[in-house]
């Protein structure tokens, strides 16, 4: 069954800071990079900031991994007049797609008329999430973690990487392509943060740090700020750009999967996936749509193996043929044609949280927007459709489709 909000809400305004290596925005604040960019969003948008009356936020209005949004404040430093919707949805990065669908439900209800979500991220030593993570208190769930010595996001994550490699064959060869592939696509960026090109020696040179995770499986380490801004698609046509309507947004995850960052207890095949495949279900259903009609797919890439088990989950190949798809070149952008190569839908065309910068996942959902515009630094030929992904990590994750107006 379609959607009820199908089409009804758009993305009107995008806008970030500049993307810094790790600990180097000092002395600027997040409140300050966030302002900044909400008004980088506004003029894009072509609106006042006055205008905004709704914050949708995600990761629980978390900015990074100890600084918390306040609204209060934030009206405060923009000179809000008012808001009258301000929610968030729980848990972590994954719900970053999912936060553009709670948007649309305050819009919808008529709750608000221009709704901003946003990502601050200032990683100073003491705010590293593995710092964070090996810092954390022992209770009934993490005691089996820690003595074991799975204290950070990469060793989770590796866990999962090696059962794949173990049920399916799957090389580390696959996770090298994700990451080249990827990294390709940056040369042409300003912002990104790694821009040359990276050889399969160089990959292979990269160190160890989780194994089967080398340091290039890990995404930056960045700072910096993204907004977007979403309204109704009657304000949307009178904004400055043309909308990137709001398709399909879903979000949520199934038990069996369990919450990955503090669960090791997934039975197979979950053990061996990124937990998508609940909301890429509802996606699709939602859409009536398929892998196969996405022009540009925009996945997640905290860790390279966890983009080749989203494109199982999502069904861009079947379960277990993640490793060969990969391999076959099916992520890469072919600037060429501006399509993809050998059949296969363009992964991450702006180099992603691997590569341009790691902004929790909003650079993804900037990307789809300006694919599905016409205005991406690699553009898609004819981008009609636009999939982006949030997670996998704590449930829920999220899925959005964007389409061209």
């Amino acid at each position: 069954m379609a959607w009820v909000n199908q089409d009804k809400c758009a993305i009107v305004g995008v806008g970030a800071t500049d993307y810094y290596v790790r600990g180097k925005s000092w002395p600027r604040t997040i409140n300050d990079m966030a302002a900044e960019a909400i008004m980088n969003a506004c003029a894009d948008a072509g609106i006042s900031h006055k205008q905004i009356d709704g914050f949708s936020y995600y990761s629980t209005a978390g900015a990074g991994y100890l600084d918390k949004f306040d609204t209060a404040s934030l009206m405060e430093t923009l000179g809000m007049p008012h808001i009258s919707w301000s929610a968030t949805l729980t848990s972590g990065g994954g719900g970053c797609p999912g936060a553009i669908g709670l948007a649309t439900a305050g819009l919808m209800n008529e709750d608000c008329t221009y709704t901003v979500t946003l990502m601050a991220l200032q990683q100073l030593p003491q705010h590293r999430l593995g710092v964070v993570f090996g810092a954390a208190a022992p209770n009934p769930e993490n005691s089996f973690l820690q003595p074991s010595g799975l204290v950070g996001p990469g060793h989770l994550m590796s866990v999962l990487a090696r059962r794949h490699m173990h049920l399916y064959g799957t090389t580390q060869d696959a996770f090298g392509e994700v990451v080249m592939a990827t990294r390709a696509n940056t040369h042409n960026r300003p912002k990104a943060v790694r821009k040359d090109p990276l050889t399969k020696e160089q990959y292979d040179a990269s160190v160890m740090l989780a194994d089967p995770l080398r340091r290039l499986d890990f995404c930056l380490e960045t700072d910096g700020a993204v907004a977007v801004i979403t309204t109704t698609m009657d304000r949307a046509k009178d904004c400055r750009h043309k909308p990137a309507v709001v398709h399909a947004a879903a979000h949520g995850g199934q038990r069996e999967w369990g919450r990955a960052f503090a669960w090791m207890g997934m039975p197979d095949p979950h053990f061996a996936s990124s937990g998508h495949k609940f909301t890429a279900d509802r996606v699709w259903a939602q859409s009536g749509l398929t892998a196969k009609d996405m022009d540009v797919a925009l996945i997640y890439d905290h860790f390279s193996p966890m983009v080749l088990m989203q494109l199982e989950d999502y069904g861009f190949c079947e379960k277990g043929e993640g490793n060969e798809y990969v391999l076959s070149g099916k992520l890469r952008y072919d600037p060429a044609t501006g399509k993809g190569v050998n059949g296969g839908v363009p992964v991450n065309t702006h180099g992603g949280n691997l590569n341009e910068a790691y902004i929790i996942g909003m650079t993804h959902i900037v990307e789809g927007v300006e694919q599905v515009r016409g205005t991406a630094i690699n553009q898609v030929k004819d981008a009609e459709f636009a999939l982006v992904s949030g997670g996998p990590a704590s449930l829920p994750v999220s899925s959005l489709i964007l389409r061209k107006d």
